[in-house]
């Protein structure tokens, strides 16, 4: 008998990159139950990008809800734990939710889940976003799509840039870049941006914007002073929220980072996007790469093995800055292409 739900909570309580790779999942259970309710649960500061989601019915943040009454109000007969919560999963058993599912490896699931999901995500070789799906088997689903399915299940769109876009109208080409990673990855040495930045200078086409947190901000004007100096380079970290943030990455023609949210955003929205990982499982390309119909990923070409994390990873400073530079460069070419086709077109009679 194939799964039956009219109401679906997913709980993915920890980061926005996370988040986001989550959200295939409720593209996915759209299109395979007719007429059911997909409504996430995630942290206040990500809740703007799955409110983004056509799939997602609701976002709700968990910094706003009641947990001991959230089950009993809402009626949800599936609650999918892909991140684990304590209290939410005891909250979900004492309200009696038909279907609980959660990962077998964590202990409390197994007197608070009665349907659980058998495998590890730290010793899986398997993409992140196809991991999720690991969490339908409990359910009968017993799927894993293949990276170029998952694509499309996204379903994020940006919101409207309004005059977020009037800077960008200058040039033809702007280029996001994102530096750091709020602590968590494994970041490209701000030497390499700054390089970059001095590569990308020979075009006056390219516009660089620095994308961050306020703190961010202040981190890059004592660390990164070169970088911010840069002739082509624009600092806008600490200026827009992240529902302005995904509107800019939603029209900006790139976008650089290290395996962090606003890398997964941009490769959601099929812009082109370029991920820096290290060669160290399991936080690398193979797990956490970026995943999108323009998105690609660079990696150093071995583990070093002397790495004492994301202020002082070498695997990371193997990647040059003349690499990501040809990555930007196919890019501005294959857009001035585009562009050239277009008036082309708009001109025929």
């Amino acid at each position: 008998m194939p799964f039956e739900s009219s109401r679906i909570l997913i709980c993915r309580t920890d980061n926005i990159g996370d988040v986001v790779l989550t959200l295939p999942l409720a593209g996915f259970l759209k299109q395979h139950i007719p007429g059911v309710e997909v409504d996430i649960l995630c942290r206040a500061y990500a809740a703007p990008v799955a409110r983004c989601c056509r799939f997602i019915d609701r976002a709700l943040a968990l910094e706003e809800v009641d947990i001991d009454r959230l089950f009993d109000e809402e009626g949800y007969d599936t609650v999918i734990f892909a991140f684990p919560h304590r209290a939410l999963a005891r909250a979900a058993r004492r309200a009696g939710v038909r279907n609980r599912v959660g990962s077998s490896h964590r202990v409390h699931h197994w007197w608070t889940c009665n349907r659980l999901a058998h495998f590890s995500r730290a010793r899986s070789h398997l993409h992140e976003a196809q991991l999720n799906f690991a969490l339908l088997k409990p359910l009968g689903i017993d799927y894993l799509p293949p990276l170029a399915e998952i694509v499309p299940l996204y379903g994020l769109q940006a919101p409207s840039p309004g005059e977020i876009a009037e800077p960008f109208r200058a040039a033809p080409f702007n280029l996001l870049l994102h530096p750091k990673s709020n602590g968590n990855g494994r970041e490209w040495p701000l030497e390499r941006y700054t390089e970059l930045a001095a590569t990308l200078a020979a075009d006056p086409g390219i516009a660089i914007w620095i994308t961050g947190s306020r703190a961010e901000g202040e981190l890059l004007a004592r660390d990164a002073q070169a970088l911010l100096a840069s002739p082509n380079v624009r600092n806008l970290c600490g200026r827009y929220d992240l529902n302005g943030l995904v509107a800019l990455i939603g029209i900006a023609d790139g976008l650089i980072a290290s395996g962090t949210g606003p890398l997964h955003v941009a490769a959601a929205l099929g812009r082109n996007a370029l991920g820096l990982f290290p060669p160290v499982q399991p936080i690398d390309i193979a797990r956490w790469g970026a995943l999108g119909a323009n998105a690609t990923s660079l990696s150093g070409a071995r583990q070093c093995g002397t790495c004492t994390g994301a202020q002082a990873c070498t695997c990371m400073a193997g990647i040059s800055a003349a690499q990501v530079a040809d990555v930007v460069l196919q890019w501005r070419d294959r857009a001035a292409a585009e562009h050239a086709g277009d008036r082309r077109a708009a001109t025929r009679p």
